[in-house]
């Protein structure tokens, strides 16, 4: 198993946990039940998708070349700061809005790569 594999399988796993415990949270009414929820719920649902899709990189890692680990690393992004920001906003009303579509383009930009290492896989 390689440095990127490893590192793909435990920013995935706490991904998952992370969403896992912002979902609950909101879904038991620890947010406003207004647009603190639906931020929650929202970076929940982004997150989760993410840690899968960097998990099932993390199986492919070696043949996804430079393009999968910059899949990863934009995935990684994109939770920290799509995620996460709307985490911040609704658990501590922290101005990080501009950061928000940040992480949103790099998980555009992620799938992207990833489909330049699909294209490029023998």
């Amino acid at each position: 198993m390689t440095g990127w594999q490893r590192a793909w399988r435990l920013i995935a796993a706490l991904g998952g946990v992370m969403a896992v415990a912002a979902g609950a949270y909101s879904a038991h009414g620890g947010a406003d039940g207004g647009a603190a929820s639906q931020w929650l719920e929202k970076g929940a649902r982004y997150q989760m998708y993410h840690a899968l899709a960097l998990l099932a990189l993390a199986q492919w890692a070696e043949e996804a070349g430079r393009a999968g680990r910059l899949a990863g690393l934009l995935f990684c992004l994109g939770m920290l700061l799509f995620s996460g920001g709307l985490y911040a906003m609704a658990l501590f009303s922290w101005p990080v809005v501009p950061l928000i579509p940040v992480g949103g383009v790099s998980f555009i930009g992620g799938w992207l790569c990833l489909g330049l290492a699909a294209w490029r896989a023998r």
